[in-house]
């Protein structure tokens, strides 16, 4: 974003215009005030002022209590006593001016406050007079003017710059007393009204805030008070969203658990039937091999267990046992008893003979 061009001007000159230290040449005839920011401006820096000789001095005295431009570790001039006020040069203290003396712009401090400076002086911090002092078009006055009586108004056009673009403020100031304006066409004190009315300059509001909609509005610093309710409804609605993000949570995470139960359970079901059907398997065999004749040297069930009988290339029967492991089915054989029996042992002898 650019800055205006007009406030980029304004800053070139008043860099270039500051460039001067102490005891170096300036000019009386340059102190001004700046275009738009009414802001002094001389030759000097900061810490200096332009004497009569055209050189800048030392400041003597100070209006704020934290100048702006000293450099670090300079003591600073001290500010001016009661009855006397720093003019915009710094120069040194002055006096204080009586009523319809010469007056700098917006320096009501530089006037003489009236006897009844306590009625009149303005406590609200909108700068409407300094103890009931006022300087208009660079003259002291007091602000006292009543309802109805003639009235002097003052319109100074500020101008106000913002990132993209500047616009021009006026500011409106009068000597009636406090609760009045000056009607810029009657030059006449009128009352100040109240919220709601019409208006066409904040001046004639009584919060100094006309909007744009042309009717006086709350004051531009009045806080936003929330009705009750409202505090009702925003603590139940985020009470409300922490438990529907809880309970919302427990479910899903429920969702989750009983998928990854249901995984498990399916798991146990496959692993336990199929060990149902080994133990199927294994007593399906023990009864097949316990329903087989044992009478007769070449029954089945003692070619199954001769020796020929497991090496036979024509046997279809599995391998019930190794040599170097058991298993159960060996067991179960071994319970019926035949594994001496006398004709197991003539099977044999025959074979060998035979060979």
């Amino acid at each position: 974003m650019f800055l205006p061009l007009t406030l980029l001007f304004f800053s070139w000159g008043y860099e270039s215009v500051h460039a001067a230290q102490g005891n170096e040449s300036c000019s009386v005839s340059d102190q001004r005030l700046q275009l738009g920011t009414y802001q002094f401006t001389s030759d000097c820096d900061a810490m200096w002022f332009c004497n009569s000789s055209n050189i800048c001095d030392w400041k003597g005295c100070r209006r704020d209590d934290f100048p702006f431009g000293y450099w670090e570790n300079v003591t600073q001039p001290d500010k001016c006593p009661d009855g006397f006020f720093c003019p915009d040069e710094e120069d040194f203290c002055q006096q204080i001016l009586p009523v319809g003396s010469p007056c700098q712009l917006n320096r009501d401090d530089q006037c003489e406050a009236p006897p009844d400076f306590k009625d009149l002086a303005d406590h609200s911090g909108l700068g409407l007079n300094v103890n009931g002092s006022v300087c208009l078009n660079n003259v002291c006055m007091w602000a006292n003017v009543t309802l109805g009586q003639p009235c002097v108004v003052e319109n100074v056009p500020y101008t106000i710059y913002t990132a993209d673009t500047e616009f021009i403020d006026i500011v409106s100031r009068d000597n009636c007393r406090l609760g009045l304006y000056c009607d810029a066409a009657s030059k006449q004190c009128m009352s100040m009204k109240e919220l709601g009315a019409d208006c066409t300059a904040d001046k004639e509001c009584q919060s100094f805030n006309c909007l744009d909609t042309g009717v006086c509005g709350k004051p531009a610093d009045t806080p936003n008070h929330v009705a009750p309710w409202v505090y009702v409804i925003c603590g139940v609605g985020i009470f409300g969203g922490m438990f529907a993000t809880l309970i919302g949570m427990f479910f899903l995470h429920k969702g989750q658990r009983d998928q990854e139960r249901e995984k498990r359970l399916q798991y146990w079901r496959e692993q336990n039937a199929f060990r149902q059907n080994i133990l199927q398997m294994q007593e399906t065999a023990r009864n097949s091999i316990m329903s087989m004749p044992i009478s007769g040297a070449n029954s089945q069930r003692n070619s199954l267990y001769s020796r020929d009988g497991i090496n036979s290339e024509d046997s279809q029967m599995p391998m019930l046992h190794a040599a170097n492991k058991s298993s159960g089915l060996r067991h179960y054989v071994s319970d019926d008893g035949l594994g001496d029996s006398e004709e197991s042992i003539m099977m044999k002898s025959d074979r060998k003979d035979k060979f």
